[in-house]
């Protein structure tokens, strides 16, 4: 078995207009072995696009979900159809806004060699305009942060280092997530209670809670148009979010004395929700 093999699933949802340069980018990196396209019930042309793509590449395989059991789902049904094949070393979990440039994998299996315990690797996403994305890095979720953050998006972000090709970190995003199958395998994959974001800070701090490294590498750019599947959905989105935040601090956060702050933790969420969240999303509807 080729050592950088790499076997991709890409979770898709309403994502007809990015899925085409998704596929196209990943199909020219030489190390990937297949890819394999969850679709959480899309009512565009998601499917049509990947089938079409399909048909002149067997690489890529479609697996069609009833319903949109969500993100960790997708990611888990695409990692559990490769492993009843012939599995390779590496999983790549791609978003399908996400666009790779030439060569971008090896430079990424390049680094991930150096990690003795590789768990997770991301990559510098950035926008159209070469604007960094802040969730690429980020620090682990606390109450002492939410506290803190008031509110505020971004509390947990980290700031590049551009002094460190290999930036160690807390978690990297899921959009786009280098991963050992061993290391996946170690920690049981990705918790399907999250329907929508966390998930990813959850999957991450597990695996270093198993003894794995989380590091980003800084030296690969990486297209990322963020949110392109969640924008007509906000309201949906911002609830599932928030169910996310509830479900991690039950998790890692909720322990000793610490447990009885779970009504105030609760009630917390439930007003940003309503006054912070939902009003914005309206705001950026309406913009539309």
């Amino acid at each position: 078995m080729n050592p950088n093999a790499v076997d991709a699933v890409v979770v898709s949802y309403d994502s007809a207009s990015t899925i085409d340069a998704c596929l196209r980018a990943l199909l020219v990196q030489p190390e990937l072995a297949s890819v394999r396209v969850v679709d959480n019930g899309s009512r565009d042309d998601t499917v049509r696009c990947v089938e079409a793509m399909a048909a002149g590449d067997p690489r890529i395989v479609l697996i069609r979900q009833p319903g949109n059991p969500g993100f960790a789902a997708g990611c888990n049904a695409g990692a559990l159809a490769v492993a009843l094949g012939e599995p390779s070393p590496w999983l790549l979990f791609v978003n399908p806004d996400v666009e790779l440039p030439a060569g971008a994998l090896a430079r990424l299996l390049a680094h991930a060699a150096a990690l003795s315990r590789c768990g997770a690797f991301g990559a510098d996403l950035r926008d159209a305009d070469g604007r960094r994305d802040t969730a690429a890095r980020r620090r682990d979720l606390s109450l002492w942060q939410m506290v803190l953050a008031a509110g505020r998006r971004g509390a947990l972000d980290v700031e590049p280092d551009d002094m460190l090709a290999l930036q160690p970190v807390d978690a990297c995003s899921g959009a786009l997530m280098l991963v050992p199958r061993a290391a996946f395998d170690a920690i049981g994959g990705w918790d399907t209670g999250y329907r929508l974001h966390v998930e990813d800070l959850d999957f991450c701090r597990r695996l270093r809670a198993a003894g794995f490294v989380v590091a980003v590498a800084n030296d690969v750019p990486v297209l990322h148009h963020r949110g392109v599947s969640s924008r007509a959905r906000p309201f949906f989105v911002e609830w599932h979010k928030h169910r996310g935040l509830w479900r991690y601090w039950w998790r890692f956060e909720a322990r000793g004395a610490a447990i009885g702050l779970a009504p105030l933790v609760l009630a917390a969420l439930a007003a940003r929700l309503v006054l912070l969240a939902w009003p914005l999303a309206a705001l950026r509807l309406a913009q539309r």
